[in-house]
C-alpha cells in the first residue's frame, strides 16, 4: 500500500475501487446474507446521497447499533461526503451515551432494532435533533425531512483534502473519567491499514471474522477495514457467541480473526474447540491487555500465529505489533514499532529512556488522532510536537521488541473493556455512610480484572450490597464494582494522596 497515492486517497474510494474490477466478489457476509462489492458500492452511494441531503461537511451523525453491515455502509458514506461518524458503545447506560451525544452534538442518530425502546429516553436526555431506524435494509431509508435546528458544521469544512478531514469521533475515557472524543481523520484510517496489512499479510483471499464490537476502533480497524481495502471478505457476527464462532471458522473458511483475552479464553474452554476444524485459520490477532503465555502457546501449538497488537483508540489503533514470522519466537512481546509510525519510550520529563528501561509509550505518525473533540486542554496535554502520550509503559530489548510493563492511568481492563476508576468514584462521591474510599482493579479468573471498592465506613451497619446499588442506572453493568472491601484506613503518601499499590496489597487475597 504505497504512500504515493497522496491526498487523493479517500476511504470509500480505497474500498469501492474493487467494485470496478470484481463487482461480484463478496465483501460482507452477515446472518447468511452476502453483500458483493458491487452491492456495497450501490448501498454507499444511496447512503451518501441521503446523508448529503441532511448534513454538511464536518457534521456528525451517531450510530447506536449492534454489529451490522450498515455500520460499514455509513462509514464509507461519511468518508465520501466528509461527514463524521460517532459509533456509540451500546454497553453504556443511557446517561453515559447522552453525555457523549451532548458533547459531539450529532444531527442524526441511527439506531438498530435492539435499541428502539431506548430512543425516547435517549433523545429526551440529549441534544439529538433527529433519529433514523437502521432497519435490515437501511437504504433507501424513510426521509427525515428538513433538519431545522443547527448543531454546527464542526471542523470538517476547512480541510481541502479529504485525507485530512475528520471521519470518526470515538469516545474513550481518561484519568479524569470524563469521556473524550478522539477525532480520527481519514489519514489515520489509511495509516492503520498500511500497518494492519503488514501485520497480517492481508490479501484479497482473506476471509476475516469480525467478532469485536464495531463501536470500538479496534473492532473496525484492526482487521475489518484493512481487509476490505485489500479486497477480501468480512464475516460479521452480531455478538460474541463461542459456539457460533467455532462453527463459522470451519463453515466460512475463516483465515483471520481478532479477539481479546477473555474472548479467546472462552473459545479455548468451549467443548467444541478441541474438535474444531481450524485448517483455514492462518492467523489470529489479539490485543487489549496482557495475554497469558499459556494461552498464546495453546493457539500456536496448532500452527496458528497469534499476533499481538498494541495501540489505543487515539492511534486508530495499530502502533506496535508482531508479525507471523516472529510470533512463535517472541511470546509475550507486543512486537515491533509499526511501519508507518514512530515509537518513543520516555521518562516523566519526556526524555528518552535507556534501552531495556521502562518508559511511557509515545506514538507519532499519521495514525494518531488530530485532537480530542471540544477539548483543547486534553489535546494539548496528550500531544507534544506530534507525539501522542499513551499513558502505557513498556521496555525495548536489543531485538527491537517491545514488552508491555504497566499502565500509568490505572485503567481496569475487564473483559477487554476499559474501566476508569475516577469515573466510578464520581458516582460514589459524598456518600453519607463512607469516610473515604477508592476503586481499584482486582485480578479475576474470568474477566482479567474487576473493579472493587475499598472503603472506610462511617456507619458500620452499611453493607457491600448497599454501596454497589448506588451504581445501578448510573453506569453500564460491566463497569459496576463487583465487591466492596471495608478497611480501617486507606494508605496515603506525604501529600495525602491514596497509594493505590498499597491498597492493592492491603486487599490481596480478599
Amino acid at each position: 500500500m504505497p504512500n504515493s497515492i497522496g491526498d487523493s486517497w479517500r476511504l470509500d474510494r480505497a474500498i469501492l475501487a474493487h467494485a470496478d474490477t470484481q463487482p461480484d466478489r463478496i465483501a460482507l457476509t452477515f446472518d447468511n446474507v452476502q453483500i458483493s462489492y458491487g452491492d456495497l458500492r450501490d448501498q454507499v452511494e444511496t447512503a451518501a446521497a441521503f446523508l448529503a441531503s441532511h448534513l454538511d461537511a464536518g457534521d456528525r451523525f451517531a450510530v447506536y447499533s449492534m454489529n451490522h453491515p450498515n455500520i460499514f455502509v455509513l462509514l464509507l458514506a461519511a468518508a465520501r461526503i466528509r461527514a463524521v461518524m460517532v459509533p456509540l458503545n451500546w454497553r453504556l447506560s443511557i446517561a453515559e451515551i447522552a453525555y457523549q451525544l451532548d458533547d459531539c452534538r450529532p444531527k442524526i442518530l441511527f439506531y438498530g432494532d435492539d435499541f428502539a425502546d431506548s430512543i425516547p429516553e435517549l433523545t429526551a436526555k440529549s441534544s439529538v435533533i433527529a433519529t433514523a431506524k437502521a432497519n435490515e435494509a437501511l437504504f433507501p431509508i424513510e426521509d427525515l425531512g428538513a433538519i431545522a435546528a443547527d448543531n454546527g458544521t464542526g471542523d470538517g469544512t476547512g480541510h481541502k483534502d479529504a485525507i485530512d478531514a475528520p471521519l470518526l469521533v470515538v469516545y474513550t475515557s481518561g484519568t479524569t473519567g470524563r469521556p473524550k472524543g478522539a477525532v480520527l481523520p481519514q489519514r489515520a484510517m489509511r495509516s492503520n491499514a498500511i500497518m494492519s496489512t503488514h501485520a497480517f499479510d492481508l490479501a484479497k483471499s482473506d476471509i476475516t471474522l469480525n467478532i469485536l464490537p464495531l463501536f470500538h476502533v479496534g473492532g473496525l480497524n484492526i482487521q475489518p477495514i484493512p481487509t476490505l481495502i485489500a479486497g477480501g471478505q468480512i464475516v460479521i457476527h452480531k455478538t460474541f457467541n463461542p459456539a457460533a464462532i467455532i462453527a463459522a471458522i470451519a463453515s466460512d473458511k475463516i483465515t483471520q480473526v481478532t479477539t481479546v483475552p477473555t474472548m479467546l479464553a472462552a473459545l479455548l474452554s468451549h467443548d467444541d474447540w478441541a474438535r474444531a476444524d481450524l485448517s483455514s485459520l492462518r492467523m489470529m490477532a489479539i490485543g487489549s491487555t496482557d495475554v497469558p503465555a499459556t494461552m498464546i502457546n495453546q493457539i500456536q501449538a496448532d500452527g496458528i500465529a497469534l499476533v499481538q497488537v498494541y495501540g489505543a483508540t487515539e492511534t486508530a489503533p495499530t502502533a506496535i505489533y508482531q508479525t507471523a514470522d516472529i510470533a512463535f519466537d517472541s511470546v509475550g512481546s507486543i512486537g515491533r514499532a509499526g511501519i508507518d509510525c514512530a515509537i518513543r519510550l520516555v521518562d516523566e520529563n519526556g526524555q528518552d529512556v535507556a534501552l531495556g528501561t521502562v518508559g511511557e509509550i509515545w506514538v507519532k505518525g499519521d495514525n494518531i488522532l488530530s485532537h480530542y473533540w471540544n477539548n483543547p486542554e486534553q489535546s494539548a496535554a496528550s500531544i507534544t510536537d506530534g507525539w501522542f502520550h499513551t499513558g502505557d509503559m513498556a521496555r525495548l530489548d536489543t531485538n527491537g521488541l517491545y514488552w508491555f510493563a504497566d499502565r500509568l492511568k490505572h485503567v481496569i481492563i475487564s473483559g477487554g473493556e476499559n474501566i476508569y476508576p475516577a469515573e466510578l468514584e464520581r458516582v460514589l462521591n459524598n456518600h453519607p455512610h463512607l469516610v473515604e474510599f477508592t476503586i481499584i482493579g482486582r485480578d479475576d479468573e474470568r474477566w482479567g480484572q474487576v473493579p472493587v471498592v475499598v472503603a472506610v465506613r462511617r456507619d458500620q451497619s452499611i453493607d457491600a450490597a448497599a454501596i454497589i446499588s448506588v451504581f445501578d442506572d448510573e453506569v453500564a453493568k460491566f463497569k459496576r464494582p463487583k465487591d466492596v472491601i471495608f478497611v480501617d484506613a486507606l494508605p496515603r503518601n506525604a501529600l495525602g494522596k491514596i497509594v493505590t499499590d498499597q491498597v492493592a496489597a492491603l486487599i490481596a487475597g480478599s
